[in-house]
């Protein structure tokens, strides 16, 4: 498996870094891996097929906002926090607030 590609903390785009978190799934996923611990993608819940919920972290992969790592045909995810901050000071945790006042993205989770 080929592994896969990330932008480099300095080529993160807002715009992209927006576009990604339009979706509600997106923003779940970004308020579940706010914990900062790296998670399989078989850890994680959201009420879409399992080609979709790819579909969803390849965006945010892309974008720069997580960082996906392949361990055989494990799939893992952590958020870019540190990155995002250095690069957009402050607005990670905005949204993260906004999304948890206005309860964006509920319905993604953790399996168990």
């Amino acid at each position: 498996m080929r592994e896969p590609q990330h932008p480099s903390a300095s080529d993160i785009e807002l715009t992209a870094v927006l576009a990604a978190l339009s979706d509600p799934i997106r923003v779940g996923l970004v308020r579940v891996l706010a914990d900062d611990i790296e998670r399989g993608w078989g850890e994680l819940r959201a009420p879409v097929a399992k080609s979709t919920l790819s579909h969803h972290l390849r965006v945010l992969r892309d974008a720069g906002i997580t960082r996906t790592r392949q361990e055989g045909t494990r799939c893992f995810v952590v958020l870019r926090r540190d990155d995002l901050d250095q690069r957009f000071p402050g607005l990670l945790d905005s949204i993260l607030d906004a999304a948890t006042t206005d309860d964006v993205g509920r319905h993604v989770g953790l399996a168990g």
